[in-house]
């Protein structure tokens, strides 16, 4: 039986050949002298202190549908306003309820720098992703048969001008990140076939991470205590998104996670059906 991962990769490799039907490589591409050089994620991610990256998603496999009808524009402009270093944007449709539309909103919303968080194994959907605004991509070690083959997608993001944000999940995922010249490395506490969440993970795959690489965590981080414990750990920036979209004041939740709160304030309340926060 396939796993989860399986699953989504074979989904994603059929819609990418539709996608591709329609509009050619080589359309896209010729559109791509038209965008800037910069590169500002990898930056934004190295400066002092722990760094958010907020994410905009609807559902997700593990939890289901968040937030059905999720505005892009507000809640970017939320994320943007409470200091995230950077966005996360959810463009995979089936499982995620996002689109490149989603993107695309984002960047015409604000200047902060955006990742294309989806199930990317082929350049054509780096392409897409620049075309949209991204000044990253997130690749997933797992979704790669080995170092070589991640590696020419780094490469492949590097050439279009975007930075690569390389997930690993265990100690073998992280020896092909490094073989592979991964310069930012996100652990994801989420197992992929499991959908369970270990933040442990984090804390037991940084020490393993040369120094000089940016290392951020994923999944599983809702309070202040947990982005605290992994600063302390050494991790450079977190990405959060289920506890900042399950809220109706994603930028008040967003200061708290960041220890930026004022005083005196009542933080932010669930959304309406949202389980609270542990």
């Amino acid at each position: 039986m396939p796993t989860f991962l399986e699953t989504v990769i074979a989904n994603t490799r059929h819609e990418l050949e539709r996608r591709r039907q329609a509009v050619p490589e080589d359309a896209l591409r010729a559109q791509l002298s038209e965008l800037s050089g910069e590169r500002p994620f990898a930056t934004a991610l190295a400066a002092p202190g722990m760094s958010l990256i907020a994410e905009m998603k609807r559902a997700s496999p593990s939890r289901g549908v968040i937030q059905a009808d999720a505005q892009v524009a507000p809640i970017v402009s939320a994320y943007a306003a409470a200091g995230a270093a950077a966005i996360s944007v959810l463009t995979e449709p089936k499982w995620f309820g996002g689109s490149l539309d989603d993107l695309a909103v984002a960047r015409a919303t604000v200047t902060t720098p955006l990742l294309r968080k989806d199930f990317l194994v082929d350049p054509y959907q780096l392409v897409e992703a620049r075309m949209a605004g991204a000044s990253a991509a997130l690749l997933i070690v797992a979704a790669f048969d080995d170092a070589a083959s991640l590696r020419a997608m780094i490469d492949a993001a590097d050439a279009v001008g975007l930075d690569s944000l390389i997930e690993v999940h265990d100690e073998g995922d992280l020896a092909t990140a490094l073989a592979a010249g991964a310069r930012i490395i996100g652990i994801n506490n989420r197992d992929l076939h499991s959908l369970d969440v270990d933040l442990g993970t984090s804390l037991r795959l940084r020490p393993l991470i040369p120094v000089g690489i940016i290392v951020v965590a994923e999944s599983g981080i809702t309070t202040r205590a947990d982005v605290a414990e992994l600063e302390q750990a050494g991790i450079d920036a977190v990405l959060v998104g289920e506890a900042l979209m399950r809220v109706n004041d994603p930028a008040a939740t967003a200061a708290e996670l960041l220890g930026r709160a004022e005083t005196g304030g009542g933080g932010a309340a669930p959304a309406p059906g949202a389980p609270p926060m542990r």
